[in-house]
């Protein structure tokens, strides 16, 4: 049974801020380019920034953006003799093999059993989702305590969570993800009666005021108390979060690093990344 690959970050771990099994956050949206791994990233440097104990688990084995954006932080963190936070990463593939029954039985075994395996090792897991509908990612929604769903600031977007009146802009039905969802919370419910606190993060907004922003606004508003989700201002549409990439680097690490000079873009940009923080109300953030 696959366990995973671990990418090794030669870093130490300190004052561990929670005890037991580990809270585990899902970034999922089956729709690409929505931002998951910009917002992933973030998360996992804010939390490594207050010394909680993180890792992460990216379920897109062929692109692995996320394992990807780690492998860039290590190297310019090694070229620059920067020392930057960094998290356990472990790499999970989805079964390719035997039937659909099968391979959706081995995709949550092998999920289930890499969890069971380092929950207690950490305080937070964040696992990221491919862009698509896999066995993986389904039983990964299952396993979450916070889902978080970034949604870009477009009815293209929208669209993964309702099809919407196009004259009336009404919520007339859930979308696919929407369903999937509201299954995996059931699911939760009958294994262990837990709960999934999904969190709706509305992404790459625009700094000005247009009809198109106040109906997305309007119709993720209505849909959050008809679908029991939570509905919080993501990250604007700012260059400087896609540029970090190669260098592996977040907004957090600025004020750390004498290689980078901050803008008001970039002051701005990092407020953003405090109250999106601050609104997903993680155990120990406050």
């Amino acid at each position: 049974m696959s366990q995973g690959v671990m990418l090794d970050t030669n870093i130490s771990h300190k004052n561990p801020k929670t005890t037991g099994a580990a809270h585990v956050i899902v970034v999922g949206n089956e729709k690409g380019g929505s931002g998951k791994s910009t917002s992933a990233i973030h998360i996992v440097v804010s939390l490594l920034e207050r010394k909680f104990r993180v890792a992460i688990i990216d379920l897109d084995a062929r692109q692995k953006s996320l394992a990807r954006y780690i492998e860039n932080r290590q190297a310019y963190a090694d070229q620059h003799n920067l020392k930057l936070t960094m998290p356990d990463v472990f790499i999970l593939p989805r079964a390719e093999l035997g039937t659909n029954i099968e391979m959706k039985q081995q995709d949550e075994d092998n999920l289930s059993s890499l969890l069971d395996d380092v929950k207690t090792k950490y305080d937070f897991i964040l696992i990221d989702c491919p862009g698509s509908d896999t066995f993986l990612s389904r039983s990964a929604h299952v396993s979450a305590d916070t889902l978080i769903t970034p949604v870009n600031d477009s009815f293209i977007d929208v669209d993964l969570l309702a099809i919407v009146n196009p004259d009336t802009y009404q919520v007339e039905k859930l979308s696919l993800y929407s369903e999937m969802v509201w299954e995996a919370r059931k699911l939760r419910a009958l294994q262990n009666r837990g709960t999934i606190d999904w969190v709706v993060m509305r992404n790459r907004t625009s700094a000005l005021d247009a009809k198109n922003k106040r109906r997305v606004h309007e119709v993720l508003s209505q849909l959050q108390k008809r679908v029991s989700f939570r509905y919080v201002t993501g990250f604007g549409e700012r260059v400087i979060y896609r540029e970090l990439f190669p260098k592996g680097l977040t907004l957090v690490d600025f004020k750390n690093n004498k290689h980078e000079k901050m803008t008001m873009s970039h002051v701005a940009a990092r407020q953003e990344i405090r109250r999106f923080m601050d609104d997903l109300n993680l155990s120990g953030w406050t």
